[in-house]
Formats: C-alpha cells, sequence, structure tokens
C-alpha cells in the first residue's frame, strides 16, 4: 500500500488539479507542475474576491508549512490568479472561503520529468480513463488521420525548391529536385528521373515498396534520399503471442517509417538504414543537415481493464538495432506540464551527416500535438484544450464549444530535443502560418468561439510569447462573427485573412511584442486559403471568389464560392492595404491543391513566375451545377507594376466522356531546372521550355 500511495502522487503533481470547494460547485483548476521560470495559474468557475490573498483566503506554503513570499495578480474578469516568483521545490496553494478549505500540491521543477516505472504510467493512464472515458481511444485515429515566413523558400538561382515557411528549415514534400533529377512519389514507388537532357528525360530507377507500406513525402540531404510513409503492421504491436489469436484480429497498426537510401549512383540507390515509430505523421523538416520528425499516437489504454498487461509505450524502430519494433524506454517518456492527454507526441532526430551509423534520438511526450511550427533553434506544437467542466454535475462533460490551444516548446540543437516550456492560449489556431518565431518571440493568431453561434459568437486574436512562452502582448475581439482563412508573419508585419460575408485583411504592427496594434483594414469579396509574400510590401492570396445569396426568412444570406481566385495586395501604406489587382479561374467547383496545401505553389522569383495545378468546373448554358471542363497548371507573372498576367496556359480539355479528372496525369507539383519547367503527375513527366511554354519532352514510368 505505501509503494502504491508513493505512485499516485507523483501522478497527481505530473498532472494537475481539479477540485470542487465544497457547498458553493466553485470549481478550481490549475497545474501541478510547472517549471521554475513559469507562472502557476489557477482558475476558477466563479468569481473571486480581488482581496483574497490580502485577506489570506489564498497562500502557498513550503514544505514546512511556512508561508512563502510570491507575487500575485486576479484577472479582470475575478476568475483567474496568476502566481508567480516560485523557485524549485515543493509547495502548497491554499484556497479557503466561508464554506470550507482545499489544498492544492505544487511542484517546480528546472526542467521536465521522465516517468519513473510502468506503474507511474500505468496510473496516467487510469485517471485518462476516469476522466475521459474510453472515448478518446476510439475516436483518436480518425482525428490523426487528417492531421498537415518570416518567408520563403530556399532561393536557388538553376532549380526549384520546395516552397518552405521558414527560410533554412526544409519541409518534406512529394516531389524534390537537386538541379539534375527529379525525385516523385508513383504510388507506393520513389522514381529517380533524370532530367538533364528535357528533351530525352530518362527513368534511371525506381525504389519499389511492398503493399505494407505507402511513401507519402521526401527529403533530399546531400547523396542521401529520405523516404517517410506510413507501414501497416497486421499484427499488433503490443502482442506477444503469434498464437493470440483474438489479438492478432486488433485492427492494424500504423508505424510511421523513414527509409534513408545512398543515391551517389542513382541508378542503383542503397539502403542505408530504416527507422519507425508508431503513430501518423505531423511533420517533417530538415535544417542544418539534421533530420525532425514529429509522429502522434493514441496506445490502447481504453483495453486496459480486459487485458491488464497491454503496451501503453509508444513502438520504435531501428535497423541499426533491432529485429522488430520495441517500445521506448520509460525514461525517454515525460508527461508534458498541464496536461491530461491521452495521446503522445514523439519527436526524432538524427544527424544526417552519417545517416547509417548515427544515433537516433528518440522522445515521448505526453501531450497530444495537432499543429507544429519549427524554426532553425525551436520546435512548436500544439494541442486544443476543451472546456470540458460542468459544475452542476460529479464528472466532467465533453462540451466542444468551447476551445483553447496549449504550445509546447522545445530547443533543438545538434539532434537533441529538449522541453523548454508551455503556454496556453484563447482559442484554436488554423495551421502551421498561424505562427511565427522573430527575434525570440513567439507570435500566433487565434480563433475563439463559432462563426455562426448566436450565444458565443467567433472573435479573432493575436498573441506574443516571450522566450519563456509567458505572454507579453496580445489583440483580441478582431473581427467579430468570422474566423480566420489565412495568416502570414513577415518580420515586425503579421497579416490576417478573417471572413464570413467579405474578407477582411488585416494589417497588424508586432514590432513592439508588448503593444501590438492594427494599423490597416481591407474589406473585399471573397477571400483567401494561403498568403504569399511577393516583397516587403505585397502580398498574393489564393482563395475563393463568393457570392451573397439573400435567403427567405433569414436575416443571413447565403455565402456561395464561385471561381478560383488570386488577389495582389498592395500594404505599401500598412494603414491603407489596397487590392492592386485579381483574377478569378473558373467557377463553382475549380480546385487546386494550393488551397490547401502551400508545396503546391510554383515559383521562380527572379523571372516573378507563380504557377499552381488546377482543376477547373464552369457551367455551360442552362446548366444548374457546374461541369468539369479541364485540368492541367497555369503560370502567372505577378509584379507591383502589371499585376498579374498569365504567361503559361497547360490545361488540356477533358475527353468526350470525363466526368471528372484523371488522377494519374493530374498535375501534382511543377518545377525547374535551368531553362525547363517540368509538371509532374501520379505517371508521367511533361517537360516545357520556360521562355514561351512549349512542350518539349514527356515521360511515362
Amino acid at each position: 500500500m505505501k509503494k502504491s500511495g508513493i505512485w499516485l502522487i507523483t501522478i497527481v503533481l505530473i498532472i494537475g488539479f481539479v477540485s470542487v470547494l465544497a457547498s458553493t460547485k466553485t470549481i478550481v483548476s490549475a497545474q501541478e507542475v510547472i517549471m521554475s521560470h513559469q507562472p502557476l495559474e489557477v482558475k476558477f468557475s466563479s468569481v473571486v474576491s480581488k482581496n483574497a490573498w490580502e485577506k489570506g483566503d489564498m497562500y502557498v506554503t513550503n514544505q514546512q508549512g511556512k508561508e512563502v513570499n510570491v507575487k500575485h495578480s486576479i484577472s479582470k474578469d475575478g476568475k483567474s490568479v496568476v502566481v508567480t516568483g516560485l523557485e524549485e521545490g515543493s509547495y502548497i496553494l491554499h484556497v479557503k472561503n466561508q464554506f470550507g478549505k482545499t489544498k492544492f500540491p505544487i511542484k517546480v521543477f528546472k526542467e521536465i520529468q521522465a516517468v519513473k516505472s510502468k506503474e507511474e504510467l500505468t496510473a496516467y493512464f487510469e485517471l485518462v480513463r476516469k476522466v475521459h472515458g474510453d472515448r478518446v481511444g476510439v475516436v483518436s485515429e480518425d482525428i490523426m488521420a487528417l492531421s498537415e515566413r518570416d518567408s520563403s523558400s530556399d532561393k536557388s538561382s538553376d532549380h526549384s525548391t520546395t516552397n518552405n515557411q521558414v527560410e533554412g528549415v526544409d519541409e518534406a514534400d512529394s516531389v524534390k529536385t537537386d538541379g539534375s533529377r527529379i525525385f516523385t512519389i508513383n504510388e507506393n514507388n520513389v522514381a529517380i528521373i533524370n532530367v538533364e537532357d528535357p528533351m530525352n528525360m530518362k527513368e534511371e530507377s525506381k525504389i519499389k515498396f511492398g503493399d505494407d507500406f505507402y511513401p507519402t513525402q521526401l527529403l533530399l540531404s546531400d547523396r542521401t534520399l529520405i523516404i517517410m510513409g506510413q507501414k501497416n503492421i497486421y499484427q499488433s504491436l503490443d502482442l506477444k503471442s503469434t498464437q493470440d489469436m483474438a489479438r492478432i484480429a486488433l485492427p492494424r497498426n500504423q508505424l510511421t517509417t523513414v527509409y534513408f537510401y545512398d543515391i551517389s549512383n542513382p541508378k542503383s540507390p542503397k539502403l542505408s538504414r530504416e527507422i519507425g515509430t508508431e503513430g501518423y505523421m505531423n511533420g517533417a523538416r530538415l535544417t542544418d543537415n539534421t533530420l525532425y520528425y514529429v509522429t502522434s499516437v493514441y496506445p490502447r489504454y481504453w483495453m486496459m481493464e480486459e487485458n491488464g498487461d497491454s503496451e501503453l509505450r509508444p513502438f520504435i524502430y531501428d535497423s541499426k538495432l533491432d529485429k522488430e519494433p520495441r517500445p521506448l524506454n520509460y525514461d525517454s517518456i515525460s508527461i508534458l506540464p498541464n496536461t491530461l492527454e491521452a495521446s503522445y507526441s514523439i519527436v526524432s532526430a538524427i544527424d544526417l551527416s552519417d545517416p547509417a551509423g548515427n544515433k537516433v534520438n528518440t522522445k515521448g511526450f505526453l501531450g497530444g500535438s495537432e499543429q507544429l511550427y519549427m524554426s532553425k533553434e525551436n520546435l512548436y506544437l500544439t494541442s486544443t484544450l476543451y472546456e470540458n467542466i460542468t459544475p452542476t454535475v460529479q464528472k466532467l462533460i465533453w462540451n466542444p464549444g468551447k476551445m483553447d490551444t496549449k504550445i509546447f516548446k522545445f530547443e533543438l540543437n545538434n539532434a537533441t530535443i529538449k522541453f523548454v516550456a508551455s503556454s496556453r492560449v484563447t482559442g484554436t489556431i488554423l495551421n502551421q502560418f498561424s505562427m511565427d518565431e522573430h527575434n525570440g518571440y513567439f507570435r500566433l493568431v487565434t480563433t475563439k468561439g463559432n462563426t455562426w453561434d448566436e450565444n458565443e459568437p467567433s472573435e479573432n486574436n493575436l498573441f506574443i510569447l516571450d522566450n519563456g512562452m509567458k505572454t507579453v502582448g496580445s489583440l483580441t475581439g478582431l473581427a467579430k462573427k468570422e474566423r480566420i482563412y489565412s495568416a502570414r508573419f513577415m518580420g515586425d508585419k503579421a497579416y490576417m485573412v478573417t471572413f464570413k460575408q467579405t474578407d477582411p485583411l488585416f494589417v497588424i504592427d508586432v514590432a513592439n511584442p508588448t503593444a501590438p496594434k492594427v494599423l490597416g483594414e481591407l474589406q473585399v469579396p471573397g477571400f483567401s486559403n494561403y498568403l504569399h509574400p511577393l516583397d516587403e510590401n505585397h502580398l498574393i492570396g489564393f482563395g475563393y471568389e463568393t457570392k451573397t445569396v439573400p435567403q427567405e426568412g433569414s436575416k443571413e444570406p447565403l455565402i456561395m464560392t464561385e471561381g478560383m481566385k488570386i488577389s495582389l495586395f498592395d500594404v505599401t501604406d500598412l494603414n491603407n492595404p489596397k487590392e492592386l489587382d485579381t483574377k478569378v479561374i473558373g467557377g463553382q467547383g475549380t480546385y487546386s491543391p494550393i488551397q490547401y496545401d502551400h508545396h503546391a505553389l510554383f515559383q521562380y522569383e527572379e523571372k516573378n513566375l507563380y504557377g499552381f495545378p488546377v482543376s477547373i468546373y464552369e457551367k455551360g448554358a442552362g446548366q444548374e451545377y457546374s461541369q468539369f471542363k479541364q485540368e492541367g497548371s497555369l503560370i502567372y507573372e505577378i509584379t507591383p507594376e502589371k499585376g498579374i498576367a498569365l504567361k503559361g496556359n497547360l490545361l488540356k480539355s477533358k475527353n468526350p466522356a470525363q466526368l471528372y479528372e484523371d488522377w494519374e496525369t493530374s498535375i501534382q507539383r511543377m518545377v525547374y531546372v535551368g531553362d525547363s519547367l517540368y509538371t509532374i503527375s501520379m505517371k508521367e513527366i511533361t517537360s516545357y521550355n520556360l521562355s514561351n511554354f512549349e512542350k518539349i519532352g514527356k515521360l511515362t514510368y
């Protein structure tokens, strides 16, 4: 019993407390583990007296029972208290009123603590089950299946590079080129195409995989080709006996697998190493010749009752060390502060100077991740927090209407991963472009509430956090009843597009981190899903045109998307942004992957060329709905002086009997090498002259 008491206390300290003060139905919640440089935030479901601390209703004591002198502040709404000044050690927070008194343990660490034993990890998941039930694990795989500038792709004069968010941080994509060859995913193979002669392209080799592996992303590092994807493990990873048929029948596991190929001889690539981590890929980055990638996984903790010895650790694999996947060591697992998540974020790193021999550093963090942002020095992972505490009942209730975002910061250094700090902000983020790091500050924009909810209408916010993840500046309540559709940070400026009926483009000055301010706002029809910097004073927006249709019996009109829209914004006068030019392509249903994947943007900055794959739908005479018309790609010259000018029309009309796009020949990416443009689909590569866009050659592979 004594041993059990010890590990239960440990778990309480790691997770955080939730308590109901007797007779008042007032809920008190806070994190019970904080880093020594972070504040302690205590939240209340009802208003706390402004003089609570002075009256002795709230105070902190050390392990010896002596009151500790700390700094404290109470929020304007009176429902949260922030405590600072706690050094490393153990403390008790005392909260009392006329109905009773409650004590809460607090642990302050200089560094995050690793899990020490199977018992400690089991206790954590038992508490997760009590709080969340089995619901989280059941829906988690569907959620994870949906998961993945300053501004800049790395510039190069002789060939394309991936459209990356942060300069010097390469992002994984389905196509890469080194200026002589194109590496592209072809179903469950990877083809290496020699494009030195655009009239006579050649398939030099094809790396073939079995039906259990599906490649999705590529990276290049010197003579190493990195192939990443999902491997299906049909036998459950926690299976101990191959004869246990009941457990073999469990749903298959997903192992994010990374293959390293030596392509010194592109005609005969050699497999150097294979590594893997359980779960779904969240994101991969390559910087300073080091690969970092993050996966997310939910262990089958909901089976703990029927199978008490279920393995709750994530599995990893390294062909250099292992014959089969094995559980991650306990000392490589940590529980992130103020989290009670059933999922792991697994962060792996390897120095690519010797991919066959160097150590793979893998850390598992309990605390799910949804979005990822990475600079050259730091990694930021985010997860959504649900305000699911209802004081009128004695259990926690799922209430998805109120959501905040938790941000976890990790320091990266020579393939090592170190947790630094965490923070919480109001609302949820859209994608990686909602986040940015600049001069030691982390900036992000969020949407709070629901666009169509009259009881809690949406509004948008900007937050600026310092190096220790403390909020030092913010703007809240922007564009009420709208939500963020795109955002972009460019140095000392932030740009944000919100939408409900029109597209407001907000220009925000973030030069002073403690006092951000809105400088200008532009209202135009339609909206932008992706903002791309043209230069310091101009932005390109890719999105949709819209039209407003009155609805009989409703105050709210029906907003309908029309054709794809390109906008050129002029922000030279920050107080008066303008839409310099627009182009609308096709009609309702027209589609391009640029709308959701920025890697689909082709750019040749020296020639001011920008392009993208597109499928065009239009209404014919007398037709009620748009019909598929043609597909291919379009290339525009975009300049402040000339606006948006079509330069290359690489569309091909459909066959008479064709109703939809042909997935085998639909263009996925476009790259340039020298003076030639290449369009890449699942089955073929076509080359064009970049000067006149005339077709040069074609290779089917």
